[in-house]
């Protein structure tokens, strides 16, 4: 077992909540290092990339298969944001989400963190950083509630 693998499910767990961590990355990941400082950067399961470990604040980003496997395998996630039906093309090309389009806010959303958004039956459309406050973002009409960082149909 690669210790630093334990390192990183770990801060998976403090980010996303216990459990995150195994099912993010299971024991088949494989972590690539930054040539620089030696220090972990990307975590893989063959080609697909799941994470990028950003060591500026030691949190992670999520890619697209990153956040299918939080949801499949996390009974209690509550760091998402379902939005209406009708903004999906758009989300899914990586435009960022407006409060007016958010349909249910989960209660682990805070402004500045990794979120998931989903779709209507569950299935994610997008991955970014939430600008706006669970609150905020059930409340107000206008403005970004998340800034997106990846949609289904453009990985960046």
């Amino acid at each position: 077992m690669n210790r630093d693998l334990e390192k990183l499910r770990a801060i998976a767990d403090y980010q996303f909540g216990y459990g995150t961590g195994t099912a993010l990355f299971p024991d088949e990941s494989e972590v690539e290092y930054s040539r620089k400082t030696s220090r972990p950067r990307h975590i893989f399961i063959g080609d697909t990339l799941l994470a990028n470990y950003r060591p500026n604040d030691a949190l992670f980003t999520i890619t697209i298969a990153g956040a299918e496997r939080i949801i499949e395998g996390v009974e209690k996630f509550d760091q998402y944001v379902i939005v209406v039906d009708d903004v999906l093309e758009f989300l899914e090309q990586g435009k960022n989400l407006f409060s007016r389009h958010v349909r249910e806010v989960g209660g682990g959303v805070k402004p500045g963190q990794e979120t998931i958004i989903l779709d209507t039956e569950g299935k994610v459309a997008a991955v970014g950083k939430a600008i706006l406050t669970k609150d905020e973002m059930s409340r107000f009409k206008t403005g970004v509630a998340v800034k997106t960082r990846r949609g289904r149909k453009r990985h960046r």
